[in-house]
C-alpha cells in the first residue's frame, strides 16, 4: 500500500462521497484531510464539529453535528450530505471511545462501558442504517467499519471495549453477506496507534497490560524512546522494520488504500500494524 503522502498512487476515490463519523479529531480528521487530498467529496461529521472549522470553506466537504448514537440525527446527516453531492458512496464509521477497565473497576468504569457499547455499537449500526437505503438505491456502497485487534479474542482489562469490536466484527460480516453485489464491507483492525485520543478514555491504565503480555516492557521501553524529544530513527521511520507504532496519519493512509479500490474489488478485512508493535493479539 502507499504512503499517506502518495495521494497520486490510487485514483478511484476521486469524485467518490465519503461520509466520515468522528471526524473532528485524531484519526478522523486525517482520515478528512487525506480523502479530501485524494479528490473525494466528504461529508464530516462529529458531536462537536469546531476541529474542522478551518475546512468549512473547502467546496468538497459538507460538516454536520451528529451524534452517532442517534439515529435520527445520523439519518438526518446523511440526508444532508445527499443534498450535497447526490451519493453517499462510502461511510467510515470511525467514532468510538476506548474505556479499558478491569471487572473489579465496575464503580469507576459502569458508565464509560455502557457509553462505549453506544457508541461502538450501536454507533455503527446507527451509520449502516442511515447510508443503507441510499447505497441500494443507488445500486453500490461501501461500508468501512473500524475495529479493533482487541476484537479478535478475550483478554483481560477490555472485556466490554473488545466485545464491541467483536460486535462489529460478526456485524460487518453479516452485512457483507447479506448485500453481496450491491454493497461492499471493509472491517479494519488497528492495533494500539499513539495519537488517536483513544488512550484519553482509558479508566485503570493497566488494563492495557494483558495484551502486551511478554512485551509488556519492551513496550514501555520503546514508547519512551518513541516519544523522546530525539527518538531513534529506526523505531519511528516508516521505511523501517523496525517502525515500533504508527500515527494516526499513516493509520489513516492505508485505510483509504483500502477503500481507493476499483468498485468490483473488496478489501474486505484488514489488520494494520506497525511491523514492530508489540501488541500480541
Amino acid at each position: 500500500m502507499s504512503s499517506p503522502t502518495d495521494s497520486a498512487a490510487l485514483s478511484h476515490l476521486a469524485g467518490r462521497t465519503i461520509v466520515i463519523t468522528g471526524a473532528a479529531g485524531g484519526f478522523g480528521r486525517q482520515l478528512t484531510e487525506q480523502a479530501l487530498a485524494r479528490g473525494a467529496n466528504v461529508g464530516a461529521c462529529d458531536i462537536d464539529t469546531a476541529g474542522l472549522d478551518d475546512l468549512a470553506d473547502d467546496a468538497a466537504i459538507e460538516i454536520g453535528a451528529a451524534d452517532v448514537t442517534d439515529l435520527n440525527a445520523m439519518k438526518a446527516f446523511a440526508l444532508q450530505v445527499v443534498d450535497r453531492f447526490g451519493a453517499v458512496d462510502v461511510i467510515i464509521n470511525n467514532a468510538g471511545v476506548m474505556p479499558l477497565a478491569f471487572f473489579a473497576d465496575h464503580l469507576q468504569a459502569a458508565e464509560a462501558w455502557s457509553r462505549c457499547i453506544d457508541i461502538n455499537l450501536k454507533g455503527v449500526l446507527n451509520g449502516v442504517i442511515a447510508v443503507y437505503d441510499q447505497m441500494i438505491d443507488q445500486g453500490r456502497g461501501h461500508v468501512v467499519n473500524i475495529s479493533s485487534v482487541f476484537g479478535n479474542q478475550p483478554v483481560a482489562g477490555s472485556a466490554v471495549y473488545g466485545a464491541t469490536k467483536a460486535a462489529v466484527n460478526v456485524l460487518s460480516e453479516s452485512l457483507r453477506q447479506e448485500s453481496l453485489g450491491a454493497i461492499k464491507v471493509t472491517t479494519v483492525r488497528p492495533t494500539g496507534v499513539p495519537g488517536t485520543g483513544l488512550a484519553n478514555g482509558v479508566i485503570n491504565p493497566e488494563a492495557i497490560n494483558p495484551v502486551l503480555g511478554v512485551n509488556r516492557d519492551r513496550f514501555y521501553e520503546k514508547m519512551t524512546a518513541v516519544f523522546d524529544v530525539d527518538p531513534p530513527e529506526h523505531l519511528v521511520s516508516e521505511d523501517s522494520i523496525g517502525l515500533a507504532a504508527l500515527t494516526p496519519a499513516q493509520l489513516a493512509g492505508q485505510v483509504l488504500d483500502a477503500i481507493d479500490q476499483p468498485w468490483g474489488v473488496n478489501i474486505s478485512d484488514i489488520t494494520i500494524r506497525a511491523s514492530n508493535d508489540d501488541y500480541l493479539m
